[in-house]
């Protein structure tokens, strides 16, 4: 047979430095210019997020209340600044669609992985730094589809199907409600090229890992940010291709008469539909979008679970409790993920030995998150822990995860499930364990890695202010949801406020609200203290944490090829603190020192 070539580490920088400003800052092959665009395209669709969020909360609190400015600004879709119950469920699904595409995959995997990978293996590039690019581009596509179906309805801001897009309904056109015809069109053709920008990157990330690592840097001397990476690519390249043709079939069922979801005898406002679609499956479309969205879960997550056990490490001065195992965990929830997605299915009238089936899975995935809870809490165990901003959020991370993973393990028995699925209690559970987990795990990111992509260090107290306002806020949040699903508060709803069995919910409505605010405002010091660390932050050295990994053993930031051409030689894990005889508390990656009871490799 003859021999497979692989590119070498020298190889794959192949394209020259760029020297107009569209090469090197918009149409950019440098992946980490790349990984930039990824993070700013993140931000500005979070903020789009939260302010959606931030209507909803207004008509929770205050049901029927008439606010002048969303009169100027929406003036059909809230006539007299009263927010329709149509508007309110186009708000829930561009609010879920925006956060969970955008955000909470984009800037974890998009951003930092597309940053630090390759620098992380001692690698020049990404693998395919064309493919990176459009990759990039196809994404900002996606999201310019997805702001436009915002706009494709006077009456609503966007489909009123929620972000899981339930058929019959998204598969009806106008018909089933406003915003259902193009709106759905949009949301639906946004998802796909979302789908196709993430296999490219997919692709990317697993052929550069398995390909591209330096001399040294042998599968179990990578950090644990990169098997996170490499483990959410799995998981994007084997699950994005099962949605992105459940979205084909649903568009068919739009445009084109056919009927994979619309099943026959469908009434649509009292009226027996007579299109001549009929035999269809709306089951269907759940089993395949949730065979994506359960892996898209852990898509969101899996980043912020690498890089909190390589903050936790860097801050404690320990290394890694238990390397091996936290790399195996990872490899655990992402291959038990894929089987688990009956469990958002319990409500669809499924055989109950099914649903015992799905539970007792959804408990053993369970495991290998505890595994890493438990490692993380032995990493700082006894430690010298540094408090600074990324250390805190690292922390946070690990208490939302498992605040919100505690109430999974109810939500995972369907005798439980039913009763809970349709209520507020599903909604804190989830937000607490993918959206504000995730999130913490995005600004963890941020101040960690911030002095190496601009060369600056953000402000400390900023920062730490900025934790604490979001921890105590999302905490104030979404923690009463709970309380409100076990009274029996329905989600989706656009007022509590009719129903005397909930008047008691009202003040909780009122008191979440409020914290919404305060938190969303503490954003803005995030925001100052980004864009002003950017511009007037103090210098920062080349490795201000005293971190191993090889990321902090080139200039801050970076050169153009990262090494400066030069290949990197590992001789260490990337974990090396507190080593005895070592003169320095941390031993590089690079550092040939032998250790006093170690031998150099």
């Amino acid at each position: 047979m003859a021999e497979v070539m692989h590119p070498t580490h020298g190889e794959v920088h192949h394209h020259e430095p760029p020297t107009g400003w569209l090469r090197k800052y918009v149409f950019s092959l440098d992946h980490k210019v790349i990984g930039i665009q990824y993070f700013f395209l993140a931000l500005f669709s979070v903020f789009v997020g939260m302010a959606l969020s931030l209507l909803m909360r207004l008509q929770l609190a205050n049901p029927g209340q008439k606010i002048a400015f969303l009169a100027t600004l929406f003036p059909q879709a809230a006539k007299d600044g009263v927010v329709t119950p149509e508007m309110y469920l186009s708000l829930v699904t561009m609010h879920g669609t925006i956060m969970v595409f955008f955000v909470l995959t984009t800037a974890p995997q998009g951003g930092f992985g597309n940053y630090f990978l390759p620098i992380q293996i001692g690698a020049a590039d990404m693998a395919f730094p064309l493919l990176n690019m459009l990759s990039f581009w196809t994404t900002f596509v996606a999201l310019a589809f997805m702001i436009a179906a915002l706009f494709c309805n006077a009456t609503t801001l966007g489909p009123i199907g929620g972000w899981t897009g339930y058929a019959p309904l998204s598969a009806l056109g106008n018909i089933a409600g406003p915003g259902q015809g193009i709106g759905v069109v949009l949301w639906v053709s946004s998802i796909g090229l979302f789908c196709i920008a993430s296999l490219l990157g997919a692709l990317n990330f697993i052929t550069t890992m398995l390909n591209l690592r330096t001399k040294g840097m042998s599968l179990m001397r990578l950090p644990l940010t990169c098997w996170a990476w490499f483990t959410t690519a799995v998981l994007s390249l084997l699950s994005f291709p099962v949605l992105m043709a459940a979205g084909v079939l649903l568009l068919l069922d739009q445009l084109a008469g056919t009927s994979f979801f619309i099943p026959t005898g469908e009434y649509v406002s009292g009226k027996l539909l007579d299109t001549g679609q009929q035999g269809g499956s709306p089951i269907l479309w759940q089993h395949l979008f949730w065979f994506f969205g359960h892996p898209e879960v852990y898509i969101a997550i899996l980043p912020g679970m690498g890089l909190t056990s390589h903050v936790l490490s860097t801050f404690a001065r320990k290394p890694v409790f238990g390397y091996k195992a936290m790399v195996y965990a990872i490899f655990a929830i992402g291959l038990l993920g894929f089987f688990v997605w009956g469990h958002h299915m319990f409500m669809s009238g499924m055989d109950p030995r099914t649903a015992i089936a799905f539970s007792l899975i959804t408990l053993t995935i369970g495991v290998p998150s505890a595994i890493k809870t438990f490692n993380w809490l032995g990493t700082i165990w006894n430690s010298r822990m540094r408090f600074t901003t990324p250390m805190l959020f690292s922390l946070g991370f690990v208490s939302l995860f498992v605040s919100g993973g505690i109430t999974g393990l109810f939500l995972g028995q369907s005798t439980i499930d039913i009763p809970l699925h349709d209520t507020y209690f599903p909604v804190g559970h989830f937000h607490l364990i993918m959206g504000v987990a995730a999130i913490f795990g995005i600004f963890t990111g941020t101040y960690f890695w911030f002095p190496k992509m601009f060369g600056r260090l953000m402000h400390e107290g900023l920062g730490k202010l900025h934790f604490f306002l979001t921890f105590i806020g999302v905490n104030a949040i979404f923690i009463p949801f709970h309380v409100m699903g076990m009274v029996g508060a329905p989600r989706r709803y656009s007022t509590h406020g009719d129903l005397q069995y909930l008047s008691s919910v009202m003040p909780l409505h009122k008191f979440v609200t409020y914290m919404a605010i305060i938190t969303m405002a503490a954003q803005f010091i995030f925001l100052f203290n980004l864009f002003w660390s950017m511009a007037k932050g103090k210098k920062a050295a080349d490795n201000p944490w005293e971190a191993t990994t090889l990321e902090w053993d080139i200039p801050s930031p970076p050169p153009f090829d990262n090494f400066g051409g030069v290949e990197p030689v590992v001789h260490h894990g990337p974990y090396e603190f507190s080593v005895p005889g070592a003169p320095n508390d941390f031993v590089m990656q690079t550092d040939p020192m032998v250790v006093e009871g170690q031998e150099a490799e």
